[in-house]
């Protein structure tokens, strides 16, 4: 079946009506009207008496958040005052009016999550004794950031997931405002050591040691902090609330371990090295790993090889010839993950990115959708990089108290580098969640034409893992496209010669709800996008188009991978390199009424598409079942 978009729910239908002008009643002004008058002088005076209180609280760094908090809109996002980024949505909108089938749906099958309440960073993620930890950062009493603390998950697979105890508290002094987040260095024997930022009495950043209590537990339930804590205060010059996230430690030839930490100096983003052989003397190097003006604050770093001629992983402390480095930060001004490639100089402990024009923070990202603070580790087990990354809601604060929940992680992905293009890295659903496919249906060579819409026939689409490849057919030949046209002002709705196309995901039978992910070819480059405006009808969720280019060989033909769960849709183009993570709220796209179609709104090609589409199981995440564990009824 195939619908032509100018004659059925066209892309570029608007949602939202603009909201009605308030009409002039044509009465006139009441005797009373200076009494009116006073009465407001009065109530403003009375607000503004509140927000005073309110902001002086706030100034307080009081960190007990309720529901009951009524004006933290009005202030600033939460974390800010602390000297993190921002964890809040500042939305001046009133909340949709969701129902309680609505909050069930966004709760995603198979990707991380915890039970209830807040979560943003992934923490030390690690193999050990045959189980995968992911620590995160959790507030363990409410549905928005604050009071901390390490929330602690194991797995066999990285799929399903055992909630066990929190695993830190904020009980110290040199941690008392916040656990923050934190890196896992294995040490020779396996001995693990974990760094991670505390926020002290004084909300000033500064760096902890912890370690299990028993190293022979594969839960590791228990962990000590080093009694000399902080092991690391911030070093002149440094702000108090700008020296935060250690990452995993790698051994130099000298036999000294390496530790960078984040910061900036005005501007200027920048990654302090410390060396130390025993991980509670430190020592500051001359030199900064790497330095970016005009980034601002550098969080959340990452330094790791990567293998230019393998399939395989790299340990965090191998280096040599047919080695590159990543350096990565979460930049805390723009909201994104921005990455490099270049060559790390163990000499004095420098790196020099490859090509200056991409350097941290004014090239690559990892994701360029709805994405942050990602953590990568070594997996001994299988030889691999995976990379955990958070993702945060767009919706505004009081949906999520009212859902009891907030966040959640990606599936965690493979690292490689791409050794054709030799510029870029590839990012990969990790193989094991293709564990939870069931039935698949395939569709070769779909013809689009130009200006249409074709629905798929499958039974569910809202968990989903999708393979598409597009070849294209040329109308005219004297079609001149365009240069440098992006993902489209208007999105997928905005037609040129040769693009939008791609597929409409999480889409009701009328087209009134649709998340676009598409192509789009210029003259000169390939745009991979997503175009969330149209994904709701809800006006309190964040709507926006995200994008990139997308390096095509002269060899390859277009191709997608697409996992949908629910409120998450994890884009993957040729093969990863790159990758748009989006959150989507739809009100009437939920349950059976979700949708999949195909379209095509370019104005000069025909596209054939293949398809191969794997319905996908849920996932097992519950509490971990210590009452059986003795019976080993352990999964």
């Amino acid at each position: 079946m195939e619908t032509n978009l100018l004659h059925h729910a066209p892309l570029h239908t608007p949602l939202l009506n603009h909201p009605p002008r308030l009409n002039n009643n044509g009465h006139k002004p009441s005797k009373g009207i200076f009494v009116m008058l006073c009465s407001i002088v009065f109530l403003m005076s009375l607000l503004a008496l509140i927000m005073i209180m309110i902001m002086i609280k706030s100034q307080n760094h009081s960190e007990k958040f309720t529901e009951t908090t009524p004006f933290d809109s009005f202030i600033s996002p939460r974390g800010v005052s602390q000297g993190v980024s921002p964890k809040s949505n500042l939305f001046h909108r009133a909340s949709y009016n969701w129902t309680n089938a609505m909050f069930s749906w966004q709760r995603t099958a198979f990707h991380f999550q915890p039970q209830k309440n807040w979560m943003n960073d992934p923490d030390g993620p690690l193999f050990h004794m045959g189980w995968y930890h992911l620590f995160y950062q959790y507030n363990p009493d409410s549905a928005v950031w604050g009071s901390i603390t390490w929330g602690h998950a194991v797995s066999r697979d990285m799929i399903h997931w055992l909630y066990l105890p929190i695993a830190m508290l904020p009980n110290k002094w040199y941690d008392i405002s916040g656990v923050w987040t934190g890196s896992a260095t294995i040490l020779p024997g396996g001995k693990i050591i974990m760094l991670y930022t505390g926020d002290t009495n004084q909300y000033v950043q500064v760096q902890n040691l912890a370690y299990p209590a028993n190293l022979s537990d594969p839960l590791l339930l228990d962990w000590v902090k080093y009694a000399g804590n902080p092991i690391l205060v911030p070093p002149s010059g440094i702000g108090s609330k700008d020296f935060r996230d250690p990452t995993t430690g790698w051994v130099g030839p000298d036999g000294k371990w390496r530790v960078a930490i984040g910061s900036k100096k005005g501007k200027t983003g920048l990654s302090i090295v410390y060396t130390t052989i025993d991980f509670i003397n430190f020592e500051q190097n001359d030199h900064y790993l790497h330095a970016v003006p005009g980034t601002g604050m550098w969080e959340c770093l990452d330094f790791y090889p990567v293998s230019i001629n393998g399939s395989k992983g790299l340990d965090t402390s191998v280096n040599g010839p047919q080695v590159k480095h990543v350096l990565k930060a979460s930049l805390d001004d723009a909201r994104v993950d921005s990455y490099a490639i270049g060559t790390y100089f163990v000499e004095n402990d420098t790196w020099v990115p490859d090509n200056p024009l991409k350097d941290v923070g004014i090239g690559l990202l990892l994701d360029y959708g709805r994405y942050y603070a990602s953590k990568s580790f070594y997996d001994r087990e299988k030889e691999r990089r995976i990379l955990w990354g958070w993702v945060n809601e767009t919706d505004i604060e009081s949906d999520d108290l009212r859902k009891g929940w907030a966040s959640l992680q990606t599936i965690p992905r493979t690292v490689l580098f791409d050794n054709k293009t030799g510029t870029n890295l590839l990012l990969w659903p990790v193989e094991e969640v293709e564990s939870l496919r069931l039935s698949s249906d395939e569709f070769e060579g779909v013809v689009v034409k130009p200006g249409s819409v074709v629905p798929l026939n499958i039974s569910l689409a809202t968990q989903l893992d999708i393979f598409a490849e597009f070849e294209i057919e040329w109308l005219n030949s004297e079609s001149i496209g365009e240069n440098n046209i992006g993902c489209g002002r208007g999105g997928a709705a905005e037609r040129s010669a040769f693009g939008p196309f791609g597929l409409l995901a999480i889409a009701d039978d009328s087209l009134s709800e649709q998340t676009p992910v598409y192509f789009r070819l210029s003259n000169t480059t390939t745009f991979f996008c997503v175009d969330e405006t149209r994904s709701s009808k809800a006006s309190d969720v964040a709507k926006p188009i995200y994008g990139s280019k997308v390096p095509i060989l002269s060899d390859e033909k277009l191709s997608m991978r697409v996992l949908v769960d629910h409120s998450i849709i994890e884009s993957f183009a040729q093969g990863g390199r790159t990758v748009i993570t989006s959150r989507v709220y739809p009100t009437e796209a939920i349950y059976g009424a979700a949708r999949l179609f195909v379209f095509n709104n370019a104005t000069d090609i025909n596209i054939k598409i293949s398809l191969k589409i794997w319905q996908l199981n849920s996932a097992f995440i519950r509490p971990f079942p210590f009452d059986q564990e003795k019976k080993n009824a352990l999964p």
